[in-house]
């Protein structure tokens, strides 16, 4: 449900202060309007060695986080931090550059003391050294660090993306097959989301510290360029003064800005190249290593070769080829206790371990709705393997939804070794009810009752419907169609086989708790309608046992607020189930001439003789009500007449309705369920008053 803003607002008020939370929020900007501030005001040395320092600390702690990050996601918000970083370290350029132009004459110290000491300290006060030392940073960082990481961002934002829908339908698989929640199932989306968000970030982010690289490189040379000619033409210093103050200066500014960008560099790179997997990537590396024993003897021999050789250093060589050693010798010994232990474990008794308690996590429930297939039709619920199975169950699911008037449970799929390779098992609270063998490489053609040929294949039966079929070649489909025949692939045989057995038992799959659902979404549109129906008027058995009377007669139960206003009518003056199913009926009875007959203002019927009926009212006074209580001789004549007239009806193409009183028609209805399942029974009173009445037949004559 989504909020109204003022409420949000008032939602808002309410959330107690959290420690830390408003800090993360103001950083950001302020280091951003530092950054602004950096490049249009002048900032004095003492200021200037502060945000140098700031930039190395900010710089190691990325590097060191990136380092100890167990999986990529963990620091989701690197690419900004990055661009942060970037930002802040070009301002600082610019900072410096303009107080070594403004008071470079002055003295090396006249730009602070962190540009003094990477200039004097660090490359020894001699430029020519200083030169180089910055022009190998640039092309390690530049050439190496930054190309090699950029490149492995592309791809790895290329293949996360490509791989997106595929992750989005498994994901949708576990949750159709029942193995995650809603919730894991949006957590899990959420997590491919944010890993396709973070390469792509990443991929930008890349092409920051390679033009920071370039950058560095085209300041160098302006700086050098720029303080020589301010410091000759403007200030008077001697050009030997000038380049030695300048260069110095100036590449001691360039390496204090190009550390920092060294060490984002490569944690960009560790973070682009580590696995998405929760692991320490320190111990990964380590173990990874010298895991390999054998890999460690070959390098301690070439490494004992070479500090033999004359002329080679010889302690250096020999020693890390005794550490080498030493590596292999314990890896070496690692695994064959490891092994001794593996084949002595067999032989060792074991103590028997403490026999569990037992409790109800034990007891696992029942499914609602399983499918168990065969290995050979694993494939067809595999997505990854092209199969279609999940969703056709899931558009099975849908449409019974909408026809039946409640949400189907989830039909859970797994695999039973113990059916036929090509077999599957429908299930309904763990029993079976519906069994067949298809063929997942081959298409069924289904004879509809006139074909004008035969067609090559395996013969059998459809399992939905139980018609003459055969299984053919997919290359023979045309053909078969031509000749008359429905082919459909194995997939739809079996969503239809499914579709059908569950049709055929909605009222088993109807409980308390989906009647009680019903119940809640009608008391959101009508309140007043159910309140005090339950317990006071009826309990929530009786509203379940209704509604899956009707279900049971192919009635749906979408119009719930019909249904629930005519119990809360009648529950007054009965209890009775089958009571209160006929009030039901009878209210519902426009709704159950259109199932039938659509919108036909004639109702084609077949009725009985009232020597008939009088005879039935008869028998069924005597035995109770009950259908088993008809002669067997009057009930086997009755079943083949009325099947003879459902024959004729369905052969005009008309729906084949029986008439009959209401005191006979629950009754009647049972007992050619099973029979004559197409053949409907409808009382007098259930005929809307609109509908115009033909009698076709006369059973009894």
């Amino acid at each position: 449900m989504k909020l109204s803003l003022p409420f949000y607002d008032k939602v808002q008020d309410k959330i107690p202060f959290k420690r830390g939370s408003a800090f993360p929020a103001i950083g950001a900007p302020l280091l951003v309007l530092s950054t602004l501030a950096m490049v249009v005001l002048p900032m004095p040395p003492l200021l200037l060695d502060l945000m140098f320092s700031f930039n190395i600390a900010l710089s190691l702690v990325v590097l060191l986080v990136t380092v100890y990050t167990r999986r990529p996601l963990d620091f989701a918000a690197f690419p900004t931090v990055l661009l942060i970083a970037t930002l802040m370290r070009l301002a600082l350029n610019v900072a410096s550059t303009r107080v070594v132009l403004l008071h470079g004459h002055e003295g090396p110290g006249a730009a602070g003391q962190v540009i003094d000491a990477f200039g004097s300290v660090v490359i020894g006060g001699n430029y020519a050294v200083g030169l180089v030392v910055f022009l190998i940073l640039m092309i390690i960082n530049f050439m190496v660090v930054t190309k090699g990481a950029g490149r492995i961002s592309e791809v790895s934002a290329r293949f996360t993306l490509d791989a997106l829908p595929g992750k989005q339908m498994a994901i949708d698989a576990d949750l159709n097959a029942g193995l995650i929640n809603q919730d894991q199932a949006r957590t899990r989306r959420q997590e491919v989301t944010k890993e396709a968000d973070f390469y792509g970030s990443m991929d930008g982010a890349s092409k920051f510290v390679k033009g920071d690289a370039i950058a560095g490189i085209l300041i160098l040379a302006i700086n050098i360029i720029g303080g020589l000619s301010i410091g000759m033409i403007q200030h008077d210093v001697s050009f030997s003064d000038a380049i030695e103050i300048y260069t110095l200066l100036t590449i001691g500014d360039g390496l204090v800005a190009q550390i920092p960008s060294l060490l984002l560099s490569i944690g960009a790179a560790i973070m682009v190249t580590r696995q998405n997997t929760d692991e320490d990537m320190g111990q990964q590396l380590v173990f990874q290593l010298v895991d390999n024993p054998r890999a460690l003897i070959i390098a301690t021999g070439i490494l004992t070769v070479m500090g033999i050789v004359p002329g080679m250093p010889h302690i250096p060589f020999l020693t890390l080829a005794l550490v080498c050693g030493g590596f292999a010798y314990w890896k070496t010994k690692e695994q064959a206790k490891a092994k001794k232990e593996a084949e002595e474990a067999p032989a060792k008794e074991v103590a028997p371990p403490k026999p569990k308690e037992l409790s109800w996590d034990d007891v696992q429930p029942v499914d609602v709705i399983g499918l168990e297939v065969g290995y050979r039709l694993i494939p067809m619920v595999d997505r990854d393997q092209g199969g279609e199975l999940l969703d056709r169950v899931k558009g099975v699911r849908k449409k019974l939804s909408q026809d039946f008037g409640f949400l189907i449970p989830p039909v859970h799929i797994r695999d039973n070794l113990e059916l036929p390779p090509n077999s599957y098992r429908i299930t309904l609270m763990g029993v079976a009810v519906g069994e067949a063998d298809i063929r997942p490489d081959k298409e069924l053609a289904i004879n509809p009752g006139q074909v004008f040929g035969p067609v090559d294949g395996e013969g059998t039966v459809d399992p939905a419907f139980g018609l003459e079929a055969v299984w053919i070649e997919k290359s023979q489909r045309e053909h078969a169609q031509a000749l008359g025949y429905t082919v459909v692939d194995s997939a739809t045989v079996l969503a239809t086989h499914l579709s059908q057995m569950l049709t055929n038992n909605a009222e088993r799959l109807l409980g308390h708790e989906e009647a009680q659902n019903l119940i809640d979404m009608l008391a959101k549109q009508s309140p007043r309608l159910v309140e005090g129906l339950i317990p006071d008027l009826i309990s929530l058995g009786s509203v379940v046992k209704v509604m899956q009377n009707l279900l049971n007669e192919a009635i749906p139960i979408r119009d719930v607020r019909t249904i629930i206003q005519t119990l809360s009518e009648y529950a007054p003056k009965s209890q009775d189930p089958d009571i209160l199913t006929a009030a039901v009926r009878i209210s519902l009875r426009r709704l159950i001439v259109q199932e039938i007959n659509g919108v036909e203002p004639e109702l084609p019927v077949i009725t009985l003789v009232p020597e008939l009926e009088q005879i039935l009212h008869k028998t069924m006074q005597a035995s109770g009500g009950e259908s088993t209580g008809i002669e067997p001789g009057l009930a086997e004549r009755l079943q083949q007449s009325l099947s003879e007239a459902t024959q004729h009806q369905e052969l005009q193409g008309e729906p084949a309705v029986l008439l009959t009183s209401g005191v006979l028609r629950s009754t009647l209805a049972k007992f050619v369920k099973n029979t004559i399942p197409s053949l409907r029974v409808l009382s007098y009173q259930e005929v809307p008053d609109e509908k115009q009445i033909r009698i076709v037949r006369a059973v009894g004559n």
